[in-house]
């Protein structure tokens, strides 16, 4: 075992797509701990890339059939890996996702499928709701085991496995109970309100131990849909839903939430989507276990990222991590601004002449912020 594996208790996945992965995930403990190497950690991947439309050499006979098709899904995401090389900190990673609402249909509200999404409808009633708790023979959670263990028996030096995209707090309540009923509770039913951000809680954790050790079993890591691994337990909080909340609101109904599905994990980079989730940041900056906040600028007015560098600035101050998304036609700006430290880019580019060019800036960037 190398130094770095044993002081970070990891291990090497051997992958034939990825011959870099120790240097890569020492990059990212770097990154973690506040630390730079040679050069800050860099996610590569075409814009919205996994939102387009595609042809399909398969029909089904319902997009709910499509996407419960795990061996279909999975073979077409091993197709789509063998024989490429990934560069920097862009892993092959295989995710089973059923949409980001997925662990609100766990407790049986009414989910549909799209093209590229899922989402909850035919909420239930606040008033009428008595909290059953999550249905563990739920169709949902079933296929989310079958898609794990399929890939984990097709994975072999191919790809990593991951696990799914779970909400709990605020996020799946809006789920739940629709997102009017919610901000109508804020003000007629309070003390309701305040137990929200907490119901799930006890669910969640024992959902997610549950892939966590059957990923580990299988000598995985760690890692969900923003692709960045741990060997330890990492995690993605959120709460879009605070966009539209006052930030008194925040701090009385979300905060104890987050606080204690953070404790939970060993790695938190908190997904900040957009300037009215942003309103909270002073608040989000101090819960106890924050490792980083994944800055989502948004689109239109909100590029390009140069006029978020003060937010940038404000949170490296803070000594927390920030993943963010430049272009490469910013990128020089940007590095021109913005101190390499804390940083995690996630660059759109077009190939890999492009990904290489992209590292050597990124080296030079982290050589300058020395001298």
């Amino acid at each position: 075992m190398s130094g770095f594996f044993e002081r970070v208790g990891g291990w090497d996945l051997q992958l034939e797509t990825k011959k870099d992965f120790e240097k890569c995930m020492e990059r990212i403990y770097a990154w973690f701990e506040g630390e730079l190497l040679d050069r800050p950690p860099i996610r590569f991947a075409r814009h919205n890339a996994e939102f387009e439309m595609k042809e399909y050499d398969k029909a089904w006979n319902s997009l709910r059939e499509r996407w419960f098709d795990a061996q279909y899904v999975v073979d077409s995401f091993a197709q789509g890996v063998r024989g490429k090389h990934f560069h920097a900190e862009t892993f092959p990673m295989f995710w089973p996702n059923l949409g980001p609402n997925v662990f609100a249909a766990c407790y049986g509200v009414g989910y549909e499928f799209g093209e590229t999404t899922a989402w909850a409808d035919e909420s239930f009633s606040l008033d009428e709701y008595d909290f059953p708790g999550i249905d563990w023979k739920s169709e949902y959670l079933k296929k989310l085991d079958e898609m794990t263990d399929y890939a984990l028996e097709s994975c072999s030096g191919l790809f990593m496995v991951g696990y799914t995209d779970i909400h709990p707090g605020l996020d799946w309540a809006a789920a739940m109970f629709g997102t009017q009923e919610l901000l109508l509770a804020a003000y007629d039913a309070p003390q309701k309100m305040r137990t929200l951000g907490t119901r799930a809680l006890g669910d969640f954790f024992r959902l997610y131990d549950h892939f966590d050790d059957k990923l580990k079993k299988a000598r995985q890591l760690s890692v969900t849909w923003m692709n960045i691994p741990s060997f330890q337990k990492l995690h993605i909080p959120s709460c879009d839903f605070s966009s539209m909340i006052s930030r008194e609101h925040f701090r009385e109904f979300a905060y104890e939430g987050l606080k204690q599905e953070m404790e939970h994990m060993d790695q938190n980079i908190f997904h900040i989507d957009g300037k009215h989730v942003a309103l909270h940041t002073d608040d989000i900056l101090t819960l106890p276990k924050l490792n980083a906040i994944q800055w989502v600028q948004g689109v239109a007015e909100d590029e390009p990222i140069m006029q978020w560098v003060p937010y940038i600035k404000k949170i490296q101050a803070a000594g927390k991590g920030l993943v963010v998304d430049v272009t490469t036609d910013e990128l020089d700006d940007f590095m021109d601004a913005v101190n390499p430290r804390g940083i995690y880019l996630c660059v759109s580019t077009k190939n890999e002449e492009e990904e290489l060019e992209v590292i050597k800036r990124a080296e030079k960037w982290a050589a300058r912020s020395r001298s």
